[in-house]
């Protein structure tokens, strides 16, 4: 076969299929507004997965845990920790806070109690330590900063441990629940995301049947003079990648009014993350997800439903 004559077949197929688009006009709007409910369910998705995130994250960045030193530590020993702490892989942020600005924030916390900074006073010296505040890659991986922190050799071989505290077992409750938290949340959106995937795709196969249905006397006329099983299915193809081109485009569409019109309220209640700046900065992935989301369920569901309801 030339390749002159595949692409005249090429052509057919496709001139064939956009007009058995126009000609079922009214079976193909309720197949692109089925698609377009399916393909908003898939971008809704998205945003929950943004959501997540940003909640998680937030989350995160609330837990953290502090090692105080004895106040005689000198200010060298504890850079020479932080720097250490700095070298581990699993630890992304590590703040120094003197004895001075432990004792300062200190005070301001108790402002408003006159009987402890009266005591303070009396002492005449400032009885604080200085403090590392230590945050994570992963809420899991506190658990080895503070099996580091807790080891012999923290400042060096032979040398005695100036840490006083680590706040780690304090924390690790919340430490712990919030790791699973985040496991829990990534195995149920991974559930949810496949069942709303099978459920999509089996409206819209659902609904791309009847328009297979509807021309079941032509395929049969096509099949009785010889046409050949793809280039039978090829129109209904044509077809189903139409209809998710077009419900891929309507639902972009629909969702910039939608989230321009959410998007103060989900930036007050999720935690500052707001749909409209979140779909302006993800435009093209979303399209792309929505649209090949689109053209795959559309082909799909139109190949099968030729195969095994017409059984082409």
């Amino acid at each position: 076969m030339t390749q002159e004559l595949i692409a005249t077949k090429l052509k057919r197929v496709f001139r064939t299929g956009l007009f058995n688009f126009w000609r079922n006009g009214t079976v193909s709007l309720a197949s692109v507004l089925v698609m377009t409910v399916t393909l908003s369910v898939i971008a809704l998705i998205s945003f929950s997965s943004a959501i997540l995130d940003t909640a998680l994250a937030e989350l995160q960045s609330k837990i953290d845990i502090n090692v105080t030193f004895i106040p005689t530590a000198s200010e060298e020993d504890i850079l020479n920790i932080k720097h250490s702490l700095e070298s581990l892989p699993e630890v992304s942020l590590v703040t120094y806070v003197s004895r001075e600005e432990a004792l300062a924030d200190f005070k301001e916390r108790h402002s408003s109690d006159p009987s402890i900074l009266a005591a303070l006073d009396e002492l005449g010296e400032n009885p604080l330590g200085a403090v590392l505040n230590i945050k994570a890659r992963d809420p899991s991986q506190y658990a080895g900063v503070a099996e580091f922190l807790d080891g012999d050799n923290v400042l060096g071989e032979g040398k005695t441990s100036i840490v006083d505290r680590v706040n780690y077992f304090q924390n690790k409750a919340a430490i712990d629940k919030l790791t699973n938290i985040i496991d829990s949340a990534n195995r149920i959106g991974f559930a949810l995301t496949v069942a709303l995937a099978v459920i999509s795709m089996l409206i819209a196969f659902n609904t791309i049947r009847l328009t297979i249905y509807i021309a079941k006397d032509e395929i049969s006329v096509m099949r009785l003079v010889g046409a050949s099983s793809s280039y039978i299915q090829g129109p209904f193809l044509v077809v189903g990648i139409i209809y998710g081109v077009v419900a891929g485009l309507l639902t972009l569409i629909l969702f910039f009014p939608l989230t321009y019109y959410l998007g103060g309220a989900t930036q007050n209640f999720f935690i500052g993350l707001n749909m409209f700046s979140y779909y302006l900065r993800h435009i093209l992935e979303l399209a792309a997800i929505v649209l090949v989301s689109g053209v795959l369920i559309g082909a799909l569901s139109s190949l099968l439903a030729v195969r095994k309801y017409l059984k082409v």
